[in-house]
């Protein structure tokens, strides 16, 4: 992609375990444009967040980077020593987790975490530190008298958003976000999801947001990428994917949850379960919980294909099997 802040290569991620060695994430590219929102989706165990951690070089054990490269701004973070790292994370790059209490320390209060950060990346003066920590959190709509109170005193949102304060101190180029609306109700969700719209279009910051709500996605991102067992499963933008999606487990994934705007329909599930990692099903993971599924989806893996300005991975699209049919119709 011209002008990407992150490109990343043939990721593969490698849970080491006694038993067997299982692969989460498997040859995952993707690339994320200067001030782009990158919606990342997928059920629970699809390699979601174990793809975010290794973008933002936070794996441990037993999760090991097998292949793959992951460049920012021109930079192979793979190689990089933990040193190098240090220096460009939050400066350049920042990471918003799930659960912003288990993130946040409980026994310091949030100034001194803000503190602790500035300190870490730069020589600011204490009054500085303190205007500082100030200013982002009046960016995401928090007093700065809240600068003396611990995490246990906020709301679940305002926890939430004092992180993505923390995540922005910096202003950096890229923000990755795992999940950080799963444990809010609907309403500081919508509030929380605008807020970092705006600061996004304000400060044009890069966002990879990674969810399991097509709903939340459908509203906030640029392009959206599906992911299933360890691999991606279809990639375009966001108004392609939701008016025509191509791959079955996209189709299953939007209508599990209802739609803001259109006739009521009736909601449906996806049958069966994710595969299990350790011993993936021969041919498409998939087919055995699809319904279009034919005699080769248990045989071949499908390639990742180019559809007009889309990519997806399914033997539907495959061009002597779009000859027989029209897939998604």
């Amino acid at each position: 992609m011209p002008g990407a802040v992150l490109e990343v290569s043939d990721l593969t991620v490698v849970y080491r375990t006694e038993t067997a060695d299982i692969t989460a994430v498997e040859g995952v590219d993707l690339s994320v444009g200067e001030g782009e929102f990158l919606g990342l989706v997928g059920e629970s165990g699809c390699g979601k967040s174990t793809l975010l951690f290794a973008v933002a070089q936070l794996l441990s054990p037993p999760a090991e980077l097998e292949a793959g490269k992951v460049v920012f701004n021109g930079q192979d973070m793979v190689r990089l020593n933990r040193g190098e790292l240090r220096h460009i994370r939050w400066r350049d790059y920042s990471v918003v987790m799930q659960s912003a209490m288990n993130a946040l320390n409980p026994t310091k209060s949030i100034g001194a975490q803000f503190k602790d950060v500035i300190q870490a990346h730069s020589r600011m003066s204490a009054e500085a530190v303190r205007q500082r920590s100030a200013e982002v959190l009046d960016l995401v709509g928090i007093d700065a008298a809240h600068l003396k109170s611990y995490p246990h005193q906020l709301s679940g949102g305002m926890r939430q958003r004092a992180m993505i304060a923390m995540a922005l101190i910096f202003t950096p180029q890229l923000v990755i976000m795992d999940e950080p609306t799963s444990a809010l109700d609907v309403v500081a969700q919508r509030s929380l999801m605008n807020q970092v719209r705006e600061l996004q279009k304000q400060l044009g910051f890069a966002v990879i947001f990674v969810t399991h709500d097509m709903s939340v996605v459908s509203l906030y991102s640029d392009r959206v990428m599906v992911m299933y067992a360890g691999r991606i499963v279809e990639e375009a933008v966001t108004g392609s994917i939701f008016a025509r999606p191509m791959h079955p487990y996209t189709k299953g994934l939007i209508s599990a949850f209802p739609s803001a705007r259109g006739p009521r329909r009736a909601l449906t599930g996806i049958a069966g379960n994710p595969p299990n990692l350790a011993d993936p099903p021969a041919g498409c993971r998939f087919h055995p919980r699809c319904p279009e599924a034919f005699p080769a989806c248990r045989e071949r893996e499908p390639e990742l294909l180019p559809v007009d300005n889309a990519s997806v991975r399914c033997l539907l699209f495959e061009p002597r099997q779009a000859d027989k049919q029209e897939p998604g119709r």
